[in-house]
């Protein structure tokens, strides 16, 4: 027990936040998580979700466990606008692109909201992120601006447009990055007129 305990503590130190799942690769019985628990050397964050107690973690942590738990998600929408600093909303559920044949992920922790892409929505304009000992992939900030005008009639025009307002000020990208996403995403006639009014 003790170098399996040793072990695992090293493991959540590395990644922030651990399944059980991520033991089994090291030969490590689930029932080593329950012992730590009970000695409080490590905590249950969510479901299935471990960490050790008092972790510093940053505030983008529900990201790291939402790809815990939907590791071919995409960060977008309200979620993406809030990782670039491009809203002053701050959503209580993390906003995750899945593909669009995908079956739902059933997740009670963190609070998640579902968007399904298909096709190149899936792969333009994605980065990759270290959150909390977890890579996350988010679209990028002309895509998430992009993705708003798109999905206005779910995030309301109003977020769509302080995003557009914020990219500018804040120099987050190019106009021309604004341009090619919106027509990967085929929203170049209703951007437009935005775009101009900024010009």
């Amino acid at each position: 027990m003790p170098k399996h305990a040793d072990r695992v503590l090293e493991i959540a130190a590395r990644m922030g936040v651990l399944r059980p799942l991520d033991l089994a690769s090291h030969g490590i019985p689930r029932v080593t998580l329950t012992r730590l628990m009970r000695a409080g050397l490590l905590e249950r964050v969510g479901r299935g979700l471990y960490s050790l107690p008092n972790a510093d973690f940053s505030e983008h942590h529900a990201f790291a466990e939402a790809f815990k738990q939907v590791p071919n998600g995409i960060v977008c929408l309200l979620s993406a606008l809030r990782f670039h600093e491009l809203t002053t909303q701050a959503p209580f559920e993390v906003w995750l692109a899945i593909d669009r044949k995908a079956r739902k992920p059933l997740v009670k922790y963190p609070p998640l909201r579902f968007v399904r892409f298909a096709g190149e929505a899936l792969t333009y304009a994605i980065q990759e992120h270290l959150i909390d000992g977890v890579m996350i992939r988010l679209t990028s900030p002309a895509r998430t601006v992009v993705d708003c005008f798109r999905y206005r009639n779910k995030i309301g025009l109003d977020v769509a447009i302080e995003a557009l307002r914020d990219y500018r000020r804040l120099r987050k990208g190019t106009i021309d990055e604004l341009w090619e996403a919106a027509g990967v995403r085929r929203i170049t006639t209703i951007i437009r007129p935005y775009l101009e009014a900024l010009s």
